[in-house]
């Protein structure tokens, strides 16, 4: 598979399961069936773990350049993640301002480059 295919669909993969995952704690009105911020907690750990899988499965592929693969891999997956959820934002399906997203959810996306660029840098160690 193409590697920027591969990252793209991995991007989507990575915004996809946790947005999933989430219609198990809402109702069908948006409301929490769970206190919010166990809600949140577990999105969280979510994402985590399927970042770090899809990145581990990424970087398998990768036989140099460690590093900057991390930061390129991050920022493409960041970039899909608010992207996508900017949209739904700006249709309607969360009940939030841009600006209370951003610092509600938004901010929480920044692990995904952390991830990356630790596992890349840990990879260049190696080497």
């Amino acid at each position: 598979m193409n590697k920027y295919l591969k990252i793209v669909l991995f991007g989507f993969i990575l915004w996809l399961v946790p947005f999933i995952a989430g219609f198990f704690f809402i109702d069908a009105k948006g409301n929490f069936l769970i206190p919010e911020t166990f809600f949140k907690s577990i999105m969280i750990v979510v994402g985590s773990l399927v970042s770090v899988i899809l990145a581990v499965r990424y970087f398998k592929d990768i036989k140099s350049d460690f590093v900057i693969e991390g930061v390129l891999l991050g920022v493409i997956w960041l970039t899909i993640n608010l992207a996508l959820d900017i949209v739904l934002v700006s249709a309607g399906f969360f009940h939030m301002r841009l600006t209370q997203y951003l610092t509600d959810i938004g901010l929480r996306y920044l692990s995904i480059p952390i991830y990356t660029l630790g596992l890349g840098y840990a990879l260049k160690q190696k080497t």
